[in-house]
């Protein structure tokens, strides 16, 4: 049974900043990329970056360029995201989720096929 749990998730004043951490158990590490989304209230789901299963490839929406970075543990299947330089709109709920070895452009949400329940960051100024 796959187990796909985030922790991490805060309230944090604009400006600081906040690790996320993901565990995904009963898959294999090699085999899978992996990925940050977010979605706030009203809004659709939207991919934050994902990583390629060595953890070697990357991509991020522009909206978190130069202000999160995400690294995965290949042999824990471990994934993380450091969040910098945090602003108002980054509040939502931040999902991770496992998927295709090789990150894609947007990571397109419909590649991930495995997906925790997902940890609030609120952001107040």
């Amino acid at each position: 049974q796959v187990q796909v749990v985030e922790s991490g998730g805060d309230l944090v004043q604009a400006g600081g900043s906040l690790r996320l951490s993901c565990t995904v158990s009963g898959l294999s590490s090699g085999n899978y990329g992996m990925g940050w989304f977010r979605q706030a209230p009203g809004k659709e789901r939207e991919g934050v970056s994902c990583i390629s299963a060595t953890g070697q490839s990357t991509v991020y929406a522009d909206s978190v360029k130069g202000r999160f970075t995400i690294s995965k543990d290949h042999a824990k299947m471990t994934l993380f995201l450091q969040m910098d330089s945090l602003k108002d709109e980054d509040t939502s709920m931040y999902y991770c989720a496992a998927g295709p070895r090789y990150p894609e452009y947007g990571c397109p949400r419909y590649l991930y096929g495995y997906w925790g329940q997902g940890t609030q960051v609120t952001v107040s100024s």
